[in-house]
C-alpha cells in the first residue's frame, strides 16, 4: 500500500513539474519555436506581431528605463501609451523620482500628481528610456574566443571585451546604441540594438 501511494504522490509530483515547465519568460527573437503551443493556448497574434525588425510591432512600445551613462542597466520597463510618449510603469518604478518632486506642501507620494498639460510635467534628470529596435544571437562569435583552461577572471574579461567589439562594430555610423547581453548564466549571448532616450531633454 505505502508503494502504491508513494508512486501516485511521485507521478503528481512530476505532472506538476512538467506542467510548469514551460513558463516563465522566452526571448522575443525565439517566439517562433513556441508559437504553435501558444495557438493551442488561445494566442491570437502572430510572432511578427510581437517581434519584428521590418515592420511596427508590440516592441516598439515598450522601454526599458535606465539612467544615463548606463542606459542599459534597466531598473524597470515601462509601455508607450501615445503618439508623443506616454508611458506606463509601476508604482516602485517611479518611487525615488517621485519621493525627489515631493515636499512637505505637495506629498505626491500620498496624493499622487497630474500634469493637465506638457509645461507642467516634472523633469527626472539622468533617467533615459531605450526602445529595442532588434536583437541578434552572437553567442558562437563570443564562445569562439573561450576555452575550458581559462581561469573565470580571464573568462569575464575576455566576454567584456569582445561583447564591447560587438556593440562598438554594430554603432558604426549610426545614431543607436547596442550591449552584448549574456543568457542563460553565460552561456548564450546577444546583442540588442536600441534607441534610448533621455527622457528630460
Amino acid at each position: 500500500m505505502k508503494r502504491i501511494i508513494f508512486l501516485v504522490g511521485s507521478i503528481f509530483i512530476l505532472n506538476i513539474s512538467v506542467s510548469f515547465a514551460d513558463e516563465g519568460m522566452w526571448l522575443l527573437s525565439m517566439l517562433g519555436k513556441n508559437y504553435e503551443e501558444m495557438k493551442q493556448k488561445g494566442f491570437k497574434l502572430t510572432p511578427e506581431d510581437i517581434y519584428s525588425v521590418n515592420k511596427g510591432s508590440i516592441k516598439d512600445a515598450i522601454i526599458g528605463l535606465g539612467n544615463e551613462g548606463r542606459p542599459f542597466r534597466h531598473f524597470c520597463t515601462g509601455e508607450i501609451v501615445s503618439g508623443q510618449g506616454l508611458f506606463l510603469t509601476n508604482h516602485h518604478c517611479g518611487f525615488s523620482m517621485i519621493q525627489t518632486h515631493s515636499t512637505v506642501e505637495h506629498d505626491y507620494l500620498q496624493d499622487g500628481f497630474w500634469a493637465l498639460s506638457k509645461d507642467q510635467e516634472l523633469p527626472n534628470q539622468g533617467v533615459t528610456a531605450s526602445i529595442l529596435i532588434r536583437m541578434e544571437d552572437v553567442t558562437n562569435q563570443v564562445l569562439a574566443l573561450l576555452n575550458d583552461n581559462m581561469s573565470e577572471k580571464d573568462r569575464n574579461n575576455t566576454i567584456d571585451s569582445i561583447s564591447k567589439q560587438i556593440a562598438d562594430k554594430a554603432m558604426e555610423g549610426s545614431f543607436y546604441t547596442a550591449y552584448v547581453a549574456d543568457m542563460f548564466n553565460s552561456n548564450q549571448f546577444f546583442y540588442l540594438y536600441m534607441l534610448s532616450i533621455k527622457m528630460f531633454v
